[in-house]
């Protein structure tokens, strides 16, 4: 049986679109956040297209054009996490931000909607990246827990848009429109969201259609000059880690989850924000 009639994902759907062109679609209500069952899906689908000579574009695009992945699920359980298979024998989601920037086909995200930490993380290992000009958020609030990036943003961010920029993302924590993203770097290019649909499903198309050799070959090149090596993607993780037992960082969570933090609330739209004044009011009671 092929893959893709066998593969039965609970997080997210696999559509093939052609034989060449897949589109994966994250469907984890109500944000859409990273847990062990998405992260148990990516694994099973990188592992099978780190075989697969057929296809030559994924699409990752989210069911909710208000959330693309609102960013790790920090209600899940980290043993839980940890033991799913990592081919790499690096931390869960290291493994798959290493495993997805070396795959032979060329991977595309289609932000529309809300793409924070591990979210944002997820974005910067695919190849290209495309926002809605309108519903597209990018950005990594880690600082506000008192952590760095655990999945590597300081490792990628500073060859997309810059030594300076970097800082300024990875400092300030707030949040990034579709069309500042891309004036930095952040994205490849912000499309009006209405023609949003259209323009990655034509330019994946596209590109779809080319033979799968070349375009492994020109993504080997790129990799080779501006992706650092591998080992130095679990130092972010174990940093990131470090941090989550502290005082500061369970102090800054408790007071987000108190606020509707992982539903449909409004700390969830504006957490880039937010975050701040949880910080410095951690206890403050909601309305």
């Amino acid at each position: 049986m092929a893959f893709i009639d066998d593969f039965a994902p609970t997080h997210l759907r696999l559509t093939e679109v052609s034989p060449t062109l897949w589109l994966v679609t994250f469907d984890n209500p109500p944000v859409n956040v990273i847990g062990p069952d998405m992260m148990r899906d990516l694994k099973e689908l990188l592992t099978e297209l780190e075989s697969n000579d057929t296809v030559n574009v994924v699409v990752f695009a989210s069911a909710d054009p208000d959330f693309y992945l609102a960013h790790y699920d920090l209600s899940a359980d980290h043993a839980v996490t940890e033991a799913l298979p990592s081919p790499t024998g690096y931390a869960a989601w290291v493994d798959i931000t290493v495993r997805i920037s070396k795959l032979s086909a060329v991977t595309i995200s289609a932000v529309r909607g809300i793409a924070r930490g591990a979210g944002s993380e997820f974005v910067l290992a695919t190849d290209i990246r495309f926002a809605s000009r309108e519903k597209a958020i990018l950005g990594q609030m880690e600082i506000g827990f008192g952590a760095v990036p655990g999945g590597g943003a300081a490792g990628r961010l500073p060859a997309l848009v810059g030594r300076g920029r970097a800082f300024e993302i990875l400092l300030g924590g707030g949040d990034y429109d579709g069309d500042t993203a891309e004036r930095y770097g952040y994205v490849n290019r912000s499309i009006p969201d209405e023609e949003f649909v259209a323009f990655v499903h034509d330019y994946a198309e596209r590109v779809s259609r080319w033979d799968h050799r070349a375009l492994a070959e020109i993504k080997s090149f790129i990799n080779k000059y501006t992706r650092l090596p591998d080992s130095e993607y679990p130092l972010h993780s174990d940093a990131f880690w470090s941090a989550v037992p502290t005082p500061g960082f369970q102090q800054v969570t408790k007071g987000l989850f108190e606020r509707g933090l992982q539903q449909k609330s409004d700390i969830e739209y504006r957490l880039g924000t937010d975050i701040a004044d949880v910080v410095a009011n951690p206890s403050a009671a909601t309305d």
